[in-house]
């Protein structure tokens, strides 16, 4: 889904997934003395105090203004303002047509920003903001809401020129008004994890006329991802929340969305069965460069169905049009019904240019069976993918090591040169092993047996060690008694396939003693248990791959500053994790920055924290031959709800043909 469709929320919601478009080669960037000088003092910066000292070399840049049509924390913009659009998509796809996309599970709001109840789908195609990610692009963000961006180059505050052409659904105008409003009321409603981080960093926003808006931005923290964080703010309606503020509330679930100025509207809804969104046709931005090519759908349906069963069923009955396809087996296996067989249904596997993101087993790192990492550790060892890619996954799958896989900063061996330099500046907060042992690599297991007899015995001399040994039960105890259990959560509407991997990797642990099962609940319960943090493991892909850094990244890898950030829902806290944040915020050159990430994947890699699952390199669709797309899609989004188009002429034929209800 196109990031203009990402309806997570976070405090660089767009910044975890960039790729560096022109990455400077490993060579040259271990042979930089003046890099490796500088690395030294930015890990000096992390030591000594980083928010005053950085705050002092801000004051030397403070008088130099910058004013352009976009933002990127170097500087650099890929688009002009005077393009016409932009060069991956079709400026002249033709509008209309109903594009329907089948869920499993249920919903009982429309309000996706409230911790409670289960929220229906992308409903965050009803707002706008003031800067929104270019997918096709490294961290680059162009004006939506705003024309214009100013800022020092010290990034101490910044202006937003807001479009007075902007227009929300009932025609009321969108003003800076509107913004501040917004900005308020995440900070007193929104999710407390959100608002704690948000609040700290940007103490003071001030309305300057109706169409401008200017955020003032703290001087105690770094100044990575601010400019972005306000930019992103979700822009509703100050007249339509205070017209009832009772009822009106964010962190309340409600089945009546807020007033927005978006593509798109709320047409109609069933709870539980479906929801409909309808094209505006006096969208005020369908003429921007910017939005050129997009939105050419008339509606936008989603069917609900009560499991993943039920969901795949209706696709093959015409109940919906379009399918993105996650369970292998029914890639390879399941689509041999007539509608494929004929053509009316074609498949189709659509690049994806992002590292895989770091999907897999969590650990609730705030469970006591999990405090030695000789236990997460062990815990991975039993996990085997080779077989799994084999038996279960149709081996369709690669394995997953790094945060930052197949990019300029995946780490590799030992730390060398530059990174080496910055590891040894962070002093005492990195442990000397990072050092001497090479970065952790996903284990090998035999492909021929479910239980690979190495690995079990290397895990079960690991448990002994952290002092879980097996009792004349075969169950694994500690010295206070305490049974080693490890329960897997899952709701009831995810995949057979992801069921059967969590069910075999049960057997696996069972078969060195540890008391392991697999719970399953409704889609709602799982929901509130993940946000509270009520699991020992979770299968998850919540964690994100990472390119650069960002406030974003801090949230969902660092210490979390409260019990209620749902972002790092691990429960991560890794002072030296902490500490190559911080100093990746002080880095002025992209081959700084890369360094610390290159450092950072491999310091994430030795926590244990995730078991990898595997993944595929490409996204699979499943539809209706009616669909169209560019030949070229965005590097980072396959853009299927906002770049893809309906061929009227395809649409006419299976319509005629009665294959198209």
């Amino acid at each position: 889904m196109s990031r203009a469709l990402n309806a997570n929320r976070s405090v660089l919601p767009n910044q975890n997934k960039r790729r560096n478009p022109h990455p400077v080669s490993q060579a040259k960037a271990e042979t930089s003395s003046q890099t490796q000088t500088r690395t030294f003092l930015l890990g000096a910066l992390v030591v000594l105090g980083i928010a005053g000292l950085a705050q002092m070399a801000r004051a030397q840049d403070s008088d130099e203004i910058i004013k352009s049509h976009g933002y990127s924390w170097y500087g650099d913009l890929t688009y002009q303002a005077e393009i016409e659009s932009m060069p991956f998509v079709n400026a002249d796809a033709p509008q209309g047509g109903t594009v329907s996309i089948g869920r499993s599970g249920t919903f009982d709001s429309l309000n996706p920003y409230s911790r409670k109840g289960r929220a229906g789908g992308i409903s965050s195609i009803l707002y706008d903001q003031l800067l929104e990610y270019n997918a096709d692009t490294d961290g680059e963000y162009y004006g939506v809401l705003a024309h214009t961006v100013e800022y020092p180059k010290s990034k101490d505050w910044v202006i937003f020129y807001m479009r007075p052409e902007a227009k929300f659904a009932d025609g009321t105008p969108v003003t800076a008004h509107d913004v501040l409003f917004s900005h308020k009321l995440f900070l007193e409603q929104g999710l407390p994890s959100y608002s704690e981080a948000v609040s700290k960093r940007i103490p003071n926003v001030e309305v300057l006329d109706d169409h401008t808006i200017k955020f003032y931005f703290s001087p105690d923290y770094s100044r990575r991802g601010m400019i972005e964080t306000a930019g992103a703010t979700t822009v509703f309606s100050k007249a339509w929340f205070e017209a009832d503020p009772e009822n009106r509330r964010l962190d309340e679930p409600r089945l009546e969305v807020a007033m927005g100025s978006g593509p798109y509207e709320l047409e109609s809804y069933e709870v539980n069965r479906n929801i409909t969104y309808k094209l505006r046709d006096d969208y005020w931005a369908k003429d921007l460069p910017s939005k050129v090519g997009y939105y050419n759908y008339e509606e936008i349906l989603l069917e609900y169905f009560g499991d993943e069963v039920a969901r795949f069923e209706g696709f093959k009955g015409g109940v919906y049009t379009m399918r993105v396809e996650g369970d292998p087996d029914l890639w390879v296996n399941g689509y041999d019904f007539p509608a494929v067989e004929e053509g009316t249904v074609v498949k189709e596997a659509v690049p994806n240019g992002s590292p895989p993101d770091a999907v897999g087993f969590v650990f609730n790192l705030n469970r006591p069976q999990f405090a030695d990492k000789n236990v997460r550790k062990a815990v991975g060892l039993l996990y085997n993918f080779e077989w799994t890619n084999e038996s279960l996954l149709n081996g369709l799958y690669s394995p997953r090591y790094s945060f930052s896989q197949g990019t300029v900063i995946e780490a590799n061996g030992l730390p060398e040169g530059p990174e080496l330099e910055f590891l040894k500046s962070l002093g005492d907060v990195v442990p000397e092993h990072i050092f001497t042992t090479p970065v952790e690599e996903m284990h090998v297991s035999s492909a021929s047996r479910q239980l690979d007899r190495r690995n079990r015995r290397t895990a079960e001399a690991l448990l002994d060690e952290a002092g879980w040994p097996v009792g004349d039960d075969g169950i694994r105890r500690n010295a206070a008694g305490e049974t080693l259990e490890i329960e897997f959560l899952l709701p009831t509407n995810i995949s057979d396939t992801v069921r059967a991997v969590q069910d075999t990797y049960a057997q696996n642990l069972q078969t060195a003693g540890i008391d392991a099962t697999v719970t399953r609940v409704d889609p709602s319960e799982y929901t509130l248990r993940r946000r509270d943090k009520d699991f020992d493991m979770i299968y998850s892909s919540r964690y994100s791959a990472f390119t650069g850094t960002g406030a974003g990244l801090q949230q969902m890898y660092a210490t979390p500053e409260s019990d209620t950030n749902v972002f790092n829902i691990g429960g991560l806290a890794n002072e030296t994790v902490d500490a190559i944040l911080q100093a990746s915020f002080l880095a002025e050159t992209q081959e700084e920055e890369n360094m610390a990430m290159r450092a950072l994947d491999r310091v994430l890699r030795d926590e244990y924290f995730i078991v990898p699952y595997g993944y595929i390199a490409e996204t699979w669709f499943a539809y209706f031959d009616m669909y169209r797309h560019p030949d070229t899609l965005p590097t980072f989004a396959t853009g299927y709800l906002d770049l893809w188009w309906i061929d009227p002429d395809a649409e006419a034929a299976l319509k005629a043909s009665g294959d198209l209800r």
